[in-house]
């Protein structure tokens, strides 16, 4: 019988009392500093028969138009572009790249090519949201897979039609706006909570009075930059980011029910609870028989159709949680009686129903 895995967080192996901190560059974001999607549409060349097929006619369109812009004039009828294949091309602009820097640019097939292995991009311009280009990518595609096809077989491994090209594409443009210009810096929490956010104050406070640090809502912290840092931001930034913060631990239990995986946090409390779990199983089958007649009788060939039902009832499995149950006897006894993942997730749900589970609850 399949069986599930408990997993138990650090926090509560080592104890309630232990505190979990963490840096404040791990807690929460800095609002401004982000990467930039980007996107452009090139062609890749130099397939070896695994390209595009006459049915992409926008594969056509533009390789007949990147001829022309070269001065070679030809017809879009009758043109064989199994040698080359429409790409999609992606990138992210990291926060303060500047012109001349490389990035890594992925490359997406958007036609029916079967693989793009052994191919070459051709130049590309990224465009970001405002249509401006930013990045021109360029260069051999690496594909982590591959694609071979005979007649009647075939036989494939990973994605051939999608690869990257590392360092394949150059900052042609930069984000504007200058870091240091700032008057207030606003971090972003990464999981919102008031009691964090009101640490993350005082910890700034402690470290820096004159910085007059305020929690605006459960997940952003404003900070106007004092006096002393004003054009130096990125000093002020360098000394907030290592301050130590001390996590509020939540309540929570993950269920993962395809992989049979539960996971439950330190505070999870488990109150008075009576749990009992039956099955009915009803099978119907069916079974056919042929009567044949005696020899030089008048008789006919019949087919009859006989049915059974049969019921199974499992005997109930009923168990008892006193208060203060640990998540690990809890977890000893679920195995004992042989719950299954799904029957697990439908238990704690029940449990959390009844009051007897003070954690929230989530089921992937």
């Amino acid at each position: 019988m399949r069986r599930f895995l408990l997993l138990l967080l650090p926090l509560f192996l080592a104890g309630a009392d232990t505190k979990l901190e963490l840096p404040l560059r791990e807690v929460a974001n800095l609002q401004g500093v982000r990467g930039n999607m980007l996107l452009g549409y090139g062609l890749v060349v130099g397939l070896k028969g695994t390209g595009d097929t006459i049915q992409s006619k926008f594969t056509i369109q533009s390789l007949a138009n990147l001829m022309a812009r070269q001065g070679i004039a030809i017809p879009t009828t009758g043109v064989n572009v199994k040698n080359v294949a429409s790409v999609m091309v992606t990138a992210e602009l990291p926060a303060f790249a500047r012109p001349g820097q490389r990035v890594d640019i992925t490359v997406s097939s958007n036609g029916d090519a079967g693989s793009l292995a052994g191919g070459t991009l051709l130049m590309t311009p990224l465009q970001g949201p405002d249509g401006q280009v930013y990045v021109v990518g360029q260069g051999p595609i690496l594909v982590g897979g591959f694609s071979v096809a005979t007649a009647g077989a075939s036989n494939s491994k990973n994605h051939p039609t999608a690869g990257r090209i590392p360092e394949g594409g150059l900052v042609e443009r930069e984000v504007g706006g200058n870091f240091n210009d700032r008057k207030v810096l606003r971090y972003s929490l990464q999981e919102e909570d008031f009691t964090t956010a009101v640490r993350v104050v005082k910890a700034i406070n402690t470290e820096l009075p004159s910085a007059s640090a305020r929690a605006l809502d459960s997940r952003t912290i404003e900070v106007p930059i004092p006096a002393e840092f004003q054009g130096r931001t990125v000093e002020l930034v360098a000394r907030l980011e290592n301050l130590p913060i001390q996590l509020q631990s939540k309540a929570r239990v993950v269920v993962n029910e395809k992989t049979g995986t539960v996971i439950m946090g330190a505070d999870v409390k488990i109150g008075a609870v009576s749990i009992v779990q039956a099955g009915l199983s009803i099978s119907v089958t069916s079974k056919s028989q042929v009567s044949q007649p005696a020899p030089l009788s008048k008789g006919k060939t019949t087919t009859t159709t006989t049915s059974a039902i049969k019921v199974e009832e499992e005997k109930p499995k009923a168990f008892t949680l006193e208060p203060g149950t640990t998540v690990g006897r809890l977890a000893e006894i679920l195995n004992n009686v042989g719950v299954t993942p799904r029957d697990l997730v439908a238990i704690l749900q029940a449990m959390k129903d009844a009051g007897a589970l003070n954690a929230e609850l989530r089921v992937l």
